[in-house]
């Protein structure tokens, strides 16, 4: 069994496709999927897929429900209220995806921390683990979280393609690491490959990020370079390649490690 941490199912490119990309990632073995909000409205739209299909495939959708820190400057009193309420929801297994990002400068950094921390307070609120984004922004991320280092969810980053004293550090504040096909980047991938081997296995957990990142190992990719669930089993190779333990090992390893991280077995779709 595979599970899939990270997938953007609300994206317009699967729009037409939800039904066929569910039947192929389970034809694959990608056994449960968490659907990825990245704000209010597309959180109500992945707690809405997840509620669609969920007799045709029980137990496994679930979601995140956050702002994303792109969106940070349009976070507000309201935006808070609404995320909330959506972490009631059944299929919400985190809050998220949140955190930082001063590599595209997309919103304003202060915005990004006052919204950072207020996923922070709804997370423990709810007694739910955070789903966290950071490029470029290590530094001020492990500030905030060692500030709460006394009472700080249980966190995962998301898509990790920072250094190894990030890693450490992250490691250090007992996170968990999600890796993409950013591993299998024969250009951009390097330093996460020679990496890998230094996360705890029972800290490391898999995603495709679809539809983004899709491997570059896959030996016949579709030529819309459209990534999906299915192509899990690329990434979860391309890590026993740079690890020692076999795939299949890494298979169990990552799935136990999910299911008790989002508590999988508790949830309720």
């Amino acid at each position: 069994m595979l599970i899939d941490i990270g997938v953007n199912l609300s994206n317009s490119r699967f729009q037409k496709s939800i039904e066929d990309v569910l039947l192929r990632a389970k034809s694959a073995g990608v056994e449960k999927m968490i659907l990825t909000g990245t704000s209010i409205s597309d959180s109500e739209s992945v707690i809405s897929i997840c509620k669609q299909y969920k007799d045709q495939f029980p137990n496994s959708l679930y979601a995140t429900a956050g702002v994303h820190p792109h969106d940070a400057d349009k976070f507000n009193a309201d935006s808070a209220n609404k995320l909330d309420q959506l972490c009631k929801e059944k299929p919400v297994v985190a809050v998220g995806e949140t955190g930082l990002d001063f590599n595209r400068h997309l919103s304003d950094p202060t915005k990004q921390e006052r919204a950072f921390e207020s996923h922070i307070e709804i997370a423990l609120k709810h007694d739910l683990p955070l789903f966290l984004h950071e490029r470029d922004a290590a530094k001020r991320q492990l500030d905030i979280i060692r500030s709460h280092v006394n009472q700080f969810p249980k966190s995962v980053i998301h898509c990790f393609t920072g250094d190894k004293k990030t890693l450490f550090s992250y490691l250090d504040l007992d996170l968990y690491i999600g890796i993409t096909g950013w591993i299998c980047d024969e250009r951009r991938g390097l330093d996460l490959q020679n990496l890998v081997k230094n996360i705890p296995l029972d800290r490391l957990m898999i995603e495709t990020d679809a539809p983004y990142l899709i491997p570059r190992t896959m030996p016949n990719p579709p030529k819309n370079k459209c990534n999906e669930p299915s192509f899990l089993k690329y990434v979860i190779d391309e890590i026993a390649h740079h690890r020692e333990e076999s795939s299949e090992v890494l298979e169990v390893a990552t799935s136990s490690t999910a299911i008790e991280f989002f508590n999988l077995n508790n949830a309720n779709q």
